[in-house]
């Protein structure tokens, strides 16, 4: 799928710039003066998306919010770790499976009927422990000058194809990388999944992030890329420096090369705050939350209370994703297929 003709709409975002970085330090923190109490998060996802998000809940309740910033999996392990001597109130992921870990040790508190109700099914588990509250699409960037939109493959299977030797960069130390992987596992199984790694093994080019992958992309050293939609777009909502001569690509629908990866939030069991995280998260997948995070620079996908996208986005309808059951994506199978085809 083609996209370049949405850059004029892109460009118009640049004036929302808040100038804030992707990942902050840990310790950034959404403050107030109303003492009616603080929740500790810890935190996966980008600060500008939380930012947006957190600052409204604040200036709505009250209620301060203190991050401890980490990656998806680092966090994931340190709740299993603490156990019931957690500090956090609620946890906030980039991608599921590092929920599913933490479910999967009972450390969350089933959370109020009226959030789930916000959300619909395909993006919350059937535990009712966690939930979805934004979404980010799986793209296949390639570098128009290398390439012709008629050279690209169907699947994402077929990078592992010898004709892609070279050709194709991924950042598998990442969670972004791992979730999508976590999709090739439940979508077409385990052996398929191990086959498809060693394939990458042979044909790809290794970088550390996303970010890093589509700058590859761009200057032509690598000719297609596996990222997530929203480092394209926030590029173009920029500068374009790093993504002038970059496209997005869909594979076939229903291809696990077209996953949509929900970011997770839920509520610690042992949390001494669980009212205030309660509502926490029924405000993140509120009208109020959702349409903050859709009208954020982050530019991930809004997926709750009918709140649309942002407009330069296409809709989540058109991509053409595979039905994937969250509770099904695990994160340490991954890592263990990952590390036996020495990605990892």
């Amino acid at each position: 799928m083609n996209v370049s003709k949405r850059v004029g709409m892109v460009a118009g975002l640049a004036a929302l710039s808040l100038g804030l970085s992707a990942c902050g330090g840990s310790g950034s923190s959404s403050s107030s003066s109303s003492g009616a109490g603080k929740l500790t998060v810890y935190n996966a996802q980008h600060d500008d998306l939380m930012k947006a998000v957190l600052d409204g809940f604040t200036k709505t309740t009250g209620i301060q919010v203190q991050m401890r910033d980490g990656s998806d999996s680092e966090l994931a392990n340190q709740i299993v770790q603490e156990g019931k001597a957690s500090p956090a109130d609620v946890f906030v992921t980039e991608n599921s499976p590092a929920m599913t870990l933490v479910d999967s040790k009972s450390l969350f508190a089933k959370l109020d009927q009226g959030t789930l109700d916000q959300v619909p099914d395909q993006y919350e588990p059937a535990s009712g422990t966690w939930t979805g509250f934004a979404a980010r699409s799986t793209v296949l960037a390639y570098n128009s000058k290398q390439l012709k939109a008629t050279q690209l493959p169907a699947s994402i299977l077929d990078l592992a194809k010898p004709e892609w030797k070279g050709k194709v960069a991924f950042s598998p130390s990442g969670a972004d990388f791992q979730a999508i992987v976590s999709a090739v596992v439940t979508t077409a199984g385990e052996q398929k999944a191990a086959e498809w790694l060693a394939g990458l093994k042979r044909n790809g080019k290794v970088y550390q992030g996303n970010s890093t992958v589509m700058k590859a992309v761009n200057a032509g050293e690598v000719a297609t890329g596996i990222i997530y939609h929203y480092y394209w777009y926030k590029d173009r909502a920029e500068s374009g420096a790093n993504s002038k001569d970059v496209v997005l690509h869909h594979f076939t629908p229903g291809d696990a090369g077209n996953f949509v990866s929900v970011s997770g939030v839920g509520v610690l069991a042992s949390s001494a705050n669980k009212a205030q995280a309660q509502r926490l998260v029924k405000y993140m997948t509120s009208k109020a939350g959702q349409e903050a995070l859709s009208g954020s620079t982050a530019l991930e996908y809004s997926i709750a209370s009918d709140v649309p996208a942002n407009p330069v986005l296409p809709p989540l309808s058109s991509l053409g994703a595979p039905a994937v059951q969250l509770g099904s994506l695990n994160g340490p199978k991954v890592v263990a297929l990952m590390q036996r085809a020495g990605l990892l």
